[in-house]
């Protein structure tokens, strides 16, 4: 589903730690939910629109099951629970939450063209560049948060959003403040903000926000 595109075995087990081998793969093609080819030595496979309708019921049901071991369950338990009320919210189909990323970087030819191209941060391997913004921060959060609900600095989150417009983190930021789940607040305390602490705050109303908490 994350990928939104035709992707190998190789890639899988590259990028998710997983293959579509044997009776899975097969299961799936006759219930026409992923078409799979031969690509080499390897199998391809892409999601059909029954597989996507189904991905699509079965989040709003809630009835995917959720991870519970592994390196990355935090990130794929927040996100199989934030999408089905995202879904609902905005009334738009799942397939277009995902969208195929093509590895490029908005403004990099015109950055290519000047003497000394400004770097961007590299966006995390658990945060794809293909999803939205909102997305972006709820799984950014939830790669740092030690468990629902717990303050992270934005100082750290901003650095996972890779290439993600300022402007527009700021907006999304201000625009899920306001949603039940979500609590954008200051630091108390003042003198123990950093330089990056403070370069990082959101505006909020008149004042600096500098930690966020997603969850219970």
């Amino acid at each position: 589903m994350i990928e939104a595109q035709e992707v190998s075995n190789p890639d899988l087990k590259e990028r998710h730690g997983i293959s579509l081998d044997g009776q899975n793969r097969l299961s799936l093609n006759k219930l026409k939910l992923v078409d799979s080819r031969k690509q080499g030595r390897a199998y391809a496979h892409i999601l059909t629109d029954a597989g996507w309708a189904y991905l699509a019921r079965e989040l709003r049901a809630r009835t995917l099951p959720m991870p519970r071991k592994g390196a990355g369950s935090a990130v794929h338990r927040a996100l199989l629970a934030w999408l089905p009320g995202f879904l609902e919210r905005t009334d738009q189909p799942l397939a277009d939450v995902f969208q195929p990323y093509d590895g490029s970087v908005p403004g990099s030819s015109e950055a290519a063209s000047t003497d000394s191209p400004a770097a961007s941060p590299a966006p995390s391997a658990s945060v794809p560049a293909s999803v939205n913004v909102e997305t972006r921060i709820r799984l950014a959060y939830a790669e740092l948060a030690a468990k629902p609900g717990a303050w992270v600095s934005l100082a750290k989150i901003r650095p996972l959003l890779g290439d993600t417009e300022r402007a527009e983190v700021d907006d999304t930021l201000r625009r899920m403040n306001r949603m039940p789940d979500v609590r954008v607040v200051p630091e108390e305390n003042q003198k123990t903000l950093t330089p990056a602490d403070r370069e990082a705050a959101v505006v909020i109303g008149d004042q600096d926000k500098h930690f966020l908490a997603i969850g219970a």
